[in-house]
């Protein structure tokens, strides 16, 4: 696929525009700001999007070929093996801006076009993508039924999809703390597996299904915070405290998150990961 038309890049900028408007489960003018920001750091602060990410690579067909889509691609990691594979061309997708411009400049490829959209309203033709890989995006996205709607849509019968994003244990042990303290929402929310299997099911075909859960140790609370932010992935809910945190509240969350040191020592932190591989109907 050629870089995109200025009609379909205005396309994709009038649906991106009409998507940050929208005020539900996560603000996604937040969601595509605070990436955008974290763009400079966020290679070398995301150990877990790296690993599921080279996981998912792993799962990939053997005889992948044709226009593929690279959705949430951030800052073009996998982008670039994909891109790689004989045969390939790559539609690196991402509502962050920022992100797609540092993919641009520090990981370049001739087979890889860049496209700010948004994965819940993508301005492509219908049945025109060969394959998609998407790793810990979509679960920035406000309504899954939608969105594979979407991808159904513009993925050509028979297509394979692979998608891994994280389960609504991810960072338990944050939200365990946190609820100790008031009755803010602190921590992201995503999806369970049946409301995912239910988006799904309508244009997809559950070839493979893979649940992981990785526990990040840390040695101290802030190195887990730090992290977070660096990536863009803190607390991004509609839901939250708009408010700065008081000392005292600050202190008791710390305190409430101390008493959930593991066996040795560390700060846990948990991911559950959903590996999914999909086939368009």
């Amino acid at each position: 696929m050629a870089e995109p038309a200025q009609e379909l890049r205005q396309k994709a900028q009038q649906k991106v525009k009409q998507s940050l408007q929208q005020e539900q489960h996560f603000d996604k003018r937040q969601v595509a700001g605070s990436f955008s920001r974290a763009a400079v750091s966020y290679d070398s602060m995301a150990g877990v999007q790296r690993r599921v990410g080279t996981e998912l690579l792993s799962q990939r067909p053997a005889d992948w070929q044709g226009q593929l889509i690279d959705l949430g691609s951030g800052t073009g990691y996998f982008s670039l093996p994909l891109a790689q594979l004989p045969g390939c061309r790559v539609l690196a997708v991402d509502l962050a801006e920022g992100m797609l411009e540092f993919a641009r400049r520090e990981r370049p490829h001739p087979d890889i076009d860049y496209l700010c959209a948004d994965a819940e309203q993508l301005p492509l033709a219908d049945a025109s993508i060969d394959g998609l890989f998407s790793s810990l995006a979509i679960q920035w996205c406000l309504s899954p039924a939608q969105l594979f709607a979407e991808l159904a849509r513009v993925l050509k019968p028979g297509a394979t999809a692979l998608v891994a994003t994280l389960g609504p244990q991810t960072l338990h042990e944050l939200r365990q703390a946190w609820a100790a303290v008031d009755e803010f929402e602190h921590v992201n929310r995503f999806e369970s597996l049946e409301t995912m299997r239910q988006a799904i099911e309508p244009g997809f075909e559950l070839v493979e299904l893979k649940q992981q859960d990785i526990v990040l140790q840390y040695d101290q609370l802030k190195q887990m915070t730090d992290e977070l932010k660096g990536i863009g992935a803190h607390n991004l809910n509609s839901g939250r405290q708009h408010s700065l945190s008081g000392r005292a509240r600050i202190r008791a969350f710390r305190d409430a998150y101390e008493q959930l040191r593991d066996q040795d020592g560390k700060i846990p932190a948990t991911y559950q990961v959903f590996y999914f591989r999909l086939r368009r109907r």
